[in-house]
């Protein structure tokens, strides 16, 4: 496993890990240390980042050193050393944590979806539930500002947070803007305090020590989680299908609650994509509720698939709107890259 993540992964962006995953994959020791915890969290990226994390918190010294120094033998040898030496520490944090991926491309994606939402219902408020929300960095999508390829603009242009994302096709996007959000809930397993120190550093040890784009996007989390502090959102944490109605009771009766799912259902079992389906209906039983997710070819239930292969490598954007009666969906566009590159296809 190691060995083929240092070939398959790691040799095309960082050549520390590259290193590191070679040095592991050929010490006996090491295999040992890291097989002393749980299968599901015995992946390359899960211990990397538990070691980057000891790290970044001033346990690991000469691990953090030759990180700095983007010393390949160096981080080798320190990797090795650290995990033999505070096993217990790195098993604790790999079993506690999930790796964090939250590419900003999303809100590039979720932006326009959340504003025609809104605008098929009428709605002049909506409330944000992020499921799988990790920080709830997503749940800032109106805070931050957008410019795409064809020159078009939405969100915040004095944000601190500015992103971009490329357009596919000829077909604008909708440059509406979303109406007041009144309510930020984010539901996850484990989600992320930003305020909270242990967390923040999670989230940078998430971040690979040498990938050629990293002081951008080292930058671009700092802003991400300095804005989220200004107004921390609402979350909650549990299973999704058991949390969704307590969510749903945080959005204020006059307002649009908006589910939005990106990437995360692909995690959950063909049954539990069901019942979250129908908590969504049961929730539309007393108010018109929507659902905006961004999911693989086939991933989401009732969304569209557009004869689209399912391994095509591409994300479909989904929007379903529930009001008691039965559910409209449609696939409003499509999506490459984590939200780097977009299509739109919905009439609006």
């Amino acid at each position: 496993m190691y060995r083929h993540f240092s070939e398959a992964d790691a040799a095309r962006t960082s050549p520390l890990y590259e290193r590191v995953a070679v040095a592991l994959s050929e010490s006996d020791e090491a295999l040992r240390a890291i097989e002393s915890a749980p299968a599901r969290k015995r992946h390359p990226t899960v211990i990397l980042a538990a070691l980057h994390d000891l790290a970044l918190a001033g346990r690991a010294p000469a691990l953090a050193a030759a990180y700095a120094a983007a010393d390949g033998d160096a981080a080798a040898d320190a990797a090795i050393d650290t995990l033999l030496r505070m096993t217990d520490s790195v098993v604790a944090i790999a079993v506690r944590r999930q790796t964090r991926t939250n590419e900003t491309g999303r809100c590039a994606v979720l932006y326009p979806a959340i504003a025609e939402a809104a605008r098929r219902v009428g709605a002049n408020a909506v409330g944000l539930i992020d499921v799988g929300c990790s920080a709830g960095l997503n749940l800032n999508v109106d805070r931050v500002g957008i410019t795409y390829s064809n020159g078009q603009s939405l969100g915040a242009p004095s944000s601190p947070v500015q992103l971009s994302s490329s357009i596919v096709g000829d077909r604008p996007i909708p440059t509406r803007a979303m109406p007041e959000v009144v309510a930020r809930v984010g539901v996850d397993l484990d989600p992320l305090d930003v305020t909270d120190a242990d967390d923040a550093r999670w989230l940078r040890a998430c971040l690979w020590p040498d990938q050629p784009d990293r002081p951008e996007r080292v930058a671009r989390l700092e802003a991400e989680m300095a804005l989220v502090a200004t107004a921390p959102p609402l979350l909650l944490k549990g299973d999704a299908v058991d949390v969704l109605p307590d969510s749903f009771s945080r959005v204020p009766a006059d307002a649009l609650p908006v589910v939005t799912t990106t990437w995360v259902l692909s995690h959950f079992p063909p049954e539990s994509r069901l019942r979250f389906l129908h908590r969504l209906d049961e929730a539309a039983s007393g108010r018109t509720v929507a659902w905006v997710s961004v999911e693989g070819v086939g991933v989401a239930p009732t969304i569209p698939t557009l004869g689209d292969r399912r391994a095509s490598g591409h994300s479909i954007i989904g929007l379903a709107e529930f009001d008691g009666s039965a559910a409209r969906a449609e696939a409003i566009g499509r999506c490459w890259s984590r939200g780097r590159l977009m299509s739109w296809l919905a009439d609006s």
